[in-house]
């Protein structure tokens, strides 16, 4: 059984990483799939870790386009997968539409009730979420300390360009 699993899991990420994800015409631009031969995940925690993976991968102008999809889906049905679905796109650093406060809201209510199928996904998004949160202000700190001391270091070898032109 376990090894049935890992097999269509390996299956499965190989289809999508070397074909992409391709959708049935009926969900066409609202759900994420998988071809239509391939096996499907067995559960939507790792249809979603499938995704997670995939949009990993994806340029900015087609992860663009997956935001404005995994909108829509929510939009049209506010589910626990298309809450986690769109709270994985909004996390995606260096794109115009990343928006941590906005994942980790919508995070929140799968995250907080533990009887919800995608809850311990939900709770480790969301700690990834706050934790590169923590970690970027530790890098905007850390900017702020080096700026400091480069203006020091301008300001003392002014100083001492002055003193040597004094002596002089």
């Amino acid at each position: 059984m376990r090894m049935s699993r890992v097999a269509l899991l390996a299956l499965t990420m190989f289809a999508l990483a070397g074909c992409g994800v391709l959708r049935d015409s009926e969900t066409a631009g609202t759900e994420p799939g998988v071809k239509p031969a391939a096996p499907r995940p067995a559960s939507d925690v790792e249809s979603l870790l499938l995704y997670f993976q995939y949009i990993k991968g994806l340029p900015v102008a087609e992860l663009g386009k997956e935001h404005d999809n995994a909108r829509q889906a929510y939009a049209k049905a506010r589910s626990e997968f298309n809450r986690v679905r769109l709270a994985m796109v909004l996390s995606q650093p260096n794109t115009p539409f990343n928006d941590g406060p906005r994942a980790l809201e919508l995070l929140e209510p799968v995250a907080k009730s533990q009887r919800a199928p995608l809850h311990g996904l939900a709770f480790l998004l969301s700690a990834h979420i706050q934790e590169q949160k923590r970690l970027d202000g530790n890098v905007q700190d850390l900017q702020h300390k080096l700026d400091e001391l480069k203006s020091l270091e301008r300001s003392l070898s002014e100083r001492d360009q002055s003193n040597v032109r004094k002596q002089r």
